[in-house]
């Protein structure tokens, strides 16, 4: 097992790409053809926030199998605590403001809409465990850290055996209660830690704990499996999106979060990228690799503003999001910005990229040196 794997960082920048894109919506609302173009981008990069769940778990066996999993385990927590900690701080003022900025537009009372939003801000359930109080894009932090725990637990009890069972269980469920709702009504949120993250992450984890890696001449094997797995994704989502609801293909976006196909895509592009570890070595991916984490929890609040000045814009009469120039344009930009705005703050010490995400630390490390 290699603890640099070169594929495996090209691919979060790659990711990180496509979540920007279910974001944005590109070209959602301009045309039937647009719709179709935009259901196609969305359910193909399903696979993105999987992939990260599925890549943590794989180096939290590896380093559990090399030392002290507690002690792997709290470093982390710290880590992903910090970086939610620097996203909400970033979200909370760009979010207050566009919902200021639509309350102004609709004549909306100022002072009501921000006491709602701060108690929204801070409701507990949301901002401690799904990660939905500010931005429901944040979500996955939360949902990272508690599937660590939940891993870990069964680290703690002796039975990691179980682990990718039981996990898959509650996934199913959390299938069922979100995709495949004419099967069941689940009455709780279940985007979430429990059903959704802790699969993805045992899975990463059992790959890598039970040396499920496949050899190089494998690779064309696996790369055919994600042609293929991305096709049936795409045939899944299509057939629960429109003939199932009796909608005609384009009339609207249809864009579930997960489905069946969603496991075996990812597990198909993981072990694809584990039989060719050096992929992409030549290339600037995998440094740009390290800037993953950093576009995730900015562009929300980019995003924020970015919004709120179109509904400025929208108010005095000049609407853009119609407009095929809006949908070219704002991948690209929201990715660029996100990225500046990152690099400045690793540059005013505000995080240290790489290091810790607690804002401000290394502004003051640097005074008490």
């Amino acid at each position: 097992m290699a603890d640099r794997i070169y594929s495996i960082d090209a691919m979060r920048i790659i990711a990180m790409v496509f979540i920007v894109m279910i974001h944005t919506d590109p070209f959602a609302g301009l045309s039937a053809t647009g719709n179709m173009a935009t259901f196609v981008i969305k359910t193909t990069a399903r696979f993105a926030v999987p992939f990260f769940f599925v890549t943590s778990g794989y180096f939290f066996a590896l380093k559990a199998t090399r030392g002290d999993p507690t002690d792997y385990v709290r470093r982390r927590a710290v880590s992903i605590g910090s970086i939610y900690v620097f996203g909400l701080l970033l979200c909370a003022p760009t979010f207050l403001a566009g919902r200021l900025a639509r309350a102004y537009i609709e004549g909306r009372s100022l002072t009501t809409t921000v006491t709602e939003s701060l108690a929204e801000f801070v409701d507990p359930v949301a901002l401690l465990y799904y990660g939905t109080s500010v931005s429901e894009i944040l979500w996955f932090l939360p949902a990272l850290l508690f599937s660590f725990l939940f891993v870990y637990l069964f680290l703690r009890l002796d039975k990691a055996a179980y682990v990718l069972p039981v996990a898959l269980a509650f996934h199913v469920i959390g299938l069922l209660g979100s995709t495949y709702t004419m099967f069941v009504d689940v009455p709780i949120e279940i985007r979430d830690a429990l059903f959704f993250g802790f699969f993805y992450t045992s899975l990463g984890y059992t790959i890598c704990a039970r040396d499920w890696e496949p050899s190089a001449d494998r690779g064309r094997l696996l790369a055919g499996l994600v042609g293929v797995f991305a096709v049936v994704q795409l045939v899944e989502f299509y057939v629960l999106g429109y003939p199932l609801n009796g909608e005609a293909f384009g009339a609207s976006v249809y864009a579930p979060s997960y489905g069946i196909s969603t496991a075996l895509l990812t597990i198909a592009l993981f072990m694809f990228l584990l039989s060719r570890p050096r992929l992409g070595v030549d290339t600037p991916l995998p440094s740009w690799g390290t800037y993953a984490v950093g576009i995730y929890i900015v562009h929300p609040a980019v995003f924020a503003l970015i919004r709120t000045g179109r509904d400025v814009l929208e108010s005095v009469g000049y609407s853009i999001d119609g407009t095929i120039v809006w949908h070219l344009l704002l991948t690209p930009t929201l990715f660029l910005v996100s990225v500046l705005v990152y690099l400045a703050a690793d540059r005013l010490r505000v995080i240290e990229i790489g290091g810790t995400h607690w804002p401000g630390r290394p502004w003051l490390r640097a005074i008490r040196s």
